[in-house]
């Protein structure tokens, strides 16, 4: 039988000792006095592509290995921990609200064997003695009860997570192991996500599912949403012309290529030529957020254009760059008035 999608919600938590319980009800009030009517749908498209796939929560807890570190043999934090930890981290913060099953994206699996099947050549393995694990893996939740309207998109506020462990070092000894988690909000016309500094927790580091569940909820309480909706909101009040994002393309490409002293005096932007070229025909093409018919477009859909290409992204360079779109398109803004350092992008 399919499982609903709304997860039951937990309304205690008697292990949040320590964690600032005004700031988790500040953070929930927050969210009930800026959503009281609108109801997100359930995305149907991926909030990351690449070279990624879907998979269950319960595969990964049934069919999946879970890596050791080699020397004294101790566990990991598997990835469905990773994820169960923030799903309750979630549901302590917003009781009263409607939580989605997490979308899981898996990259780069590790096959391997069982112990009597060694020597057996590939194509004669039985599923049985077949094991895997994802190196990688990221997933967003959906808070579905909480929405909020930019320009004529719908957007619901998600969280999730980003697991690589090609970051730690497994070879050694088990200690501090490196998780990203964020918080933000999930167009719901594409799917994108829009994150900020404010709600990226670029790298937590714990040693047991415990420690995780703590700072995942420090990261929570730190997140200030009427400040990232108003970062949104002020795109749509700026536009570039089409010369403007012609511009913007070129000097994009060669930021690149610039010599490393030169580049230091720019501000970042992490998207590759390809997502570039991906962002000029999307431009043209998309059609919720392409050009105007004079080839003007508002910012809003070109931060748009720049979360849809980042779905390219593998998973461990993903969250990175979606806060980076949202820094680069925000200082766009501020160079357009005239006070800001992105202005090498327009000129």
């Amino acid at each position: 039988m399919k499982q609903d999608l709304t997860i039951q919600i937990i309304e205690d938590y008697p292990q949040n000792a320590g964690v600032n319980s005004n700031s988790l009800i500040s953070l929930s009030r927050e969210a009930n006095i800026l959503t009281p009517a609108l109801k997100a749908p359930v995305a149907s498209n991926h909030f990351i592509e690449a070279n990624t796939k879907d998979v269950e929560l319960m595969h990964l807890k049934k069919d999946c290995v879970i890596p050791n570190f080699s020397k004294d043999n101790e566990s990991t934090i598997s990835h469905q921990e990773f994820i169960e930890t923030l799903l309750f981290s979630v549901q302590t913060v917003f009781p009263t609200e409607q939580i989605t099953q997490p979308i899981i994206r898996v990259s780069h699996e590790i096959k391997g064997r069982i112990p009597e099947a060694i020597g057996k050549p590939a194509n004669e393995l039985e599923e049985y003695e077949k094991t895997i694990y994802y190196e990688r893996m990221a997933f967003a939740i959906s808070i579905s009860s909480i929405v909020e309207k930019v320009e004529e998109s719908n957007l619901v506020l998600t969280v999730g997570g980003v697991r690589a462990y090609n970051h730690e070092n497994l070879y050694g000894k088990k200690s501090f192991e490196k998780f990203k988690i964020f918080i933000g909000f999930q167009n719901t016309i594409c799917t994108n996500l829009c994150i900020s500094t404010d709600g990226y927790c670029a790298e937590i580091k714990a040693t047991n599912v415990e420690e995780l569940k703590m700072k995942i909820l420090d990261c929570f309480h730190s997140y200030k949403m009427n400040s990232d909706l108003e970062l949104l909101n002020n795109m749509g009040k700026y536009e570039l012309t089409e010369h403007q994002f012609a511009q913007l393309i070129g000097k994009s490409r060669l930021y690149h290529y610039l010599p490393e002293g030169v580049k230091k005096q720019i501000p970042c932007l992490d998207f590759n030529d390809s997502q570039l070229s991906l962002i000029v025909r999307t431009y043209y093409q998309d059609k919720n957020f392409c050009k105007y018919s004079d080839g003007s477009i508002s910012l809003w859909n070109l931060y748009n254009l720049f979360t849809g290409a980042n779905k390219t992204s593998y998973i461990d360079s993903f969250l990175q760059r979606s806060v980076n779109a949202t820094q680069f398109i925000h200082g766009i803004s501020e160079a357009l008035q005239g006070n800001s350092n992105y202005h090498w992008f327009l000129s």
